[in-house]
């Protein structure tokens, strides 16, 4: 039977073992200040870190997309004023400004609310929309982030960008029941909104697969392609063509202040040539060339006073 000193040397080394495992354990998150800042980052560590300044770029120069964007900001703003409204999928072609509408919705929606009565459906002054984007790796803490966002005193946007799943990824199970599928389901002031090259988020060999190798295929097959029904809202965003591509040229001309320092002819010339360079035509690859263009005239890309308000 063990002496008393052999007792406390076992408590001893038992109480050295849980102090070294809590300085390992990642610290608690803390409970956030939604003060601090209108965006978020999710940290499953740290919970939410605010984000001074955003990138992103003033919703009217965002070109080729204009329904897309007036049926985003629509439903933002009906959200942000207390009305219902749908979790937002954005699919389709790479670099056409999916994730550049949703933070630039953001922002305009909160103009919009400080430009206007500023009253909601409770007749209260309405807070700012907040924005929280949640990493793609960390979608398994979905559930959590939400017993953290149900408290806020303002709507939360949260969004996730290039949002997909591949084989053997379970995490697309927590992301349907924090949607629809949960018992809570989703908080009252959380819209999710996603970016996806996939409109059904996951691959099409996957889904494929599931019909050849299950006991009932076209169970297995809906249970994956169901997460995507979660998103009321659905816009596609496809290959823009060449006036759509030039427009976007031109409105970046005009916002960054390069009008008037190259032709305008030699300027469409470059950027039609630079698209073919690249193989495609998007806004992304339209920015990029804008940004080579201040480059090589020593201008630094910065937006213009009154860019994108008119």
């Amino acid at each position: 039977m063990p002496q008393d000193s052999d007792l406390s040397r076992i408590a001893a080394s038992l109480e050295a073992i849980a102090a070294s495992l809590s300085r390992l354990a990642p610290p608690s998150p803390r409970e956030p200040d939604f003060a601090a800042a209108d965006c978020f980052v999710f940290d499953p560590d740290l919970g939410l870190k605010p984000v001074q300044r955003v990138n992103r770029v003033p919703i009217l120069l965002l070109k080729g997309i204009e329904r897309s964007r007036d049926i985003l900001f629509e439903n933002t703003l009906r959200f942000a004023k207390g009305l219902p409204a749908n979790n937002a999928l954005l699919w389709g072609a790479r670099g056409m400004g999916k994730s550049s509408l949703v933070k630039a919705v953001h922002a305009a929606v909160n103009a919009e609310i400080a430009g206007g009565d500023g009253t909601g459906t409770a007749g209260g002054k309405l807070p700012p929309l907040k924005l929280v984007e949640i990493p793609r790796e960390d979608i398994a803490h979905l559930p959590g982030l939400m017993n953290l966002l149900v408290t806020a005193p303002a709507p939360i946007l949260l969004f996730c960008d290039d949002l997909s799943f591949d084989h053997d990824d379970t995490a697309y199970k927590s992301l349907k029941a924090a949607l629809e599928g949960g018992v809570e389901g989703r908080p009252a002031n959380v819209l999710f909104y996603a970016t996806s090259n996939r409109r059904h988020l996951l691959p099409r060999d996957m889904i494929e697969n599931e019909r050849s190798t299950a006991i009932n295929p076209g169970e297995a097959v809906e249970e994956k392609v169901s997460l995507s029904d979660r998103f009321g809202l659905w816009l596609g965003f496809h290959n823009c063509s060449q006036d759509q591509f030039l427009a976007m040229i031109e409105g970046y001309v005009e916002a960054y202040g390069l009008a008037g320092l190259v032709a305008p002819e030699e300027i469409r010339r470059e950027a039609l040539e630079w698209a073919t360079t690249r193989g495609s035509r998007s806004g992304r690859v339209a920015h990029q060339f804008i940004m080579d263009l201040a480059g090589r005239l020593g201008r630094p890309l910065e937006i213009v006073a009154n860019a994108g308000k008119g």
